[in-house]
């Protein structure tokens, strides 16, 4: 294709996008790190974020964010949900007019709980905005592992558009129109995953990992269905399919963290190691502040934001969950 693509942020998920995206359509990623532009200029290679890993050689990047835009007939966003706003707000001076808007973080605006595409809305109004989400693990991919994702937009026409963009043999594009259920499977699955990463963490086994899937995918199918998603989107990739990657990998990150919680430490230990952010933190307590405001029950959500956020530990998260007893599998808890 001729379009010219720009991805914003060069992280793991970031970079990995690019690089895809990069053998169909020409493609810069910006970097704000002008060390990790020049590594993937010279070496083919993002060794801060995806090490010992080879990108596509087509893969252009910059650390100036007006050279990577100014000319870009599709923008993606690879950075964390909480530098969204502002670097949307450095971009739109020099993104030319109506051009899609592409998301690919899951999370939650801290002050607003806004999702990703409604802050793409407020601040770049007239953009069409999109998410692409699903069970993603950049390193497998960049390894070439096969691997599916769901790009969702409003607009059944411009989404089937861009789907060749983000395709290759081995990494799987499907699309769907229900963008605000495509978002929220990915945001929410993250608290879920803190919780399964706390049993594996603390030794819990394999049942016990199982039941925190699956009551964990009720509580985000009640509260995605309540924010008006659709049922369907939440037995798909971007929900029963990204939850399985993120609650079972070492690679997840969310997963991580609750691992390391389950073994003892801290929150505030946990993340001064880690160079990534991990989403599922302060989105559980924005999932808790939604669940009230809806009038759902997550009681594993509560658990993990309880852990984060309240001093309490895996081991009380368990002892919280255990006294819940159990009804109608319909039923919450």
């Amino acid at each position: 294709m001729n379009l010219r693509a720009a991805v914003l942020g060069a992280g793991s998920w970031g970079t990995t996008v690019a690089s895809i995206m990069s053998a169909n359509t020409p493609t810069v990623i910006w970097a704000r790190d002008s060390a990790t532009a020049d590594d993937i200029n010279k070496n083919n290679a993002n060794n801060r974020y995806l090490p010992g890993l080879k990108l596509n050689s087509k893969l252009d990047a910059t650390s100036d964010l007006k050279e990577a835009i100014r000319s870009a007939d599709l923008i993606v966003m690879g950075v964390p949900s909480k530098a969204m706003r502002e670097t949307l707000e450095n971009a739109r001076e020099h993104c030319r007019a109506w051009i899609p808007v592409i998301s690919l973080a899951k999370g939650f605006e801290p002050k607003t709980r806004y999702r990703m595409t409604q802050v793409i809305e407020e601040v770049m109004p007239g953009h069409p905005p999109g998410v692409l989400t699903g069970p993603n693990l950049a390193r497998e991919i960049v390894q070439g592992f096969a691997a599916a994702s769901v790009l969702a937009m409003d607009d059944e026409i411009i989404v089937r558009k861009l789907k060749p963009i983000f395709q290759s043999s081995l990494f799987r594009v499907y699309t769907n129109t229900d963008m605000a259920g495509a978002e929220l499977g990915g945001a929410l699955k993250n608290v879920i995953a803190i919780a399964a990463g706390m049993g594996d963490g603390a030794g819990a086994g394999e049942n016990t990992r199982s039941a925190v899937i699956t009551r964990g995918l009720a509580e985000i199918s009640r509260l995605g269905v309540a924010m008006g998603g659709n049922p369907a989107t939440f037995a798909g990739l971007a929900g029963l399919g990204d939850l399985m990657a993120t609650c079972t990998s070492s690679l997840s990150r969310n997963h991580h963290v609750g691992e390391e919680l389950g073994k003892g430490r801290t929150v505030d230990e946990i993340i001064a190691d880690m160079n990534q952010v991990a989403e599922g933190i302060n989105s559980s307590k924005i999932v808790m502040e939604l669940a009230e405001e809806y009038g759902v029950e997550m009681p594993i959500a509560h658990e993990v934001y309880r852990v984060c956020h309240e001093g309490s530990n895996a081991r009380r998260a368990f002892r919280g969950l255990l006294r819940n007893l159990p009804g109608s599998e319909a039923d919450p808890g």
